[in-house]
């Protein structure tokens, strides 16, 4: 007897173009534990400018110029 195996979409989808999907080296969503560490604040380099993130005392994030 013959069986089929039907692939599942996960598995017949094609793979995802670099810098994007969830893969580790194309991810797009990190926690911020896992971008800050220890730290509080963070620079971001884009477009030439250098931008900072923080994490306020009250728990939220701000990013600056």
């Amino acid at each position: 007897m013959v069986t089929r195996h039907t692939p599942t979409p996960e598995l017949s989808t094609p793979p995802e173009e670099p810098g994007q999907g969830t893969g580790e080296a194309g991810r797009s969503s990190w926690t911020s534990r896992e971008l800050f560490g220890p730290r509080t604040e963070i620079g971001i380099e884009h477009g030439g400018a250098l931008y900072r993130l923080k994490i306020t005392r009250q728990g939220k994030l701000i990013l600056n110029k």
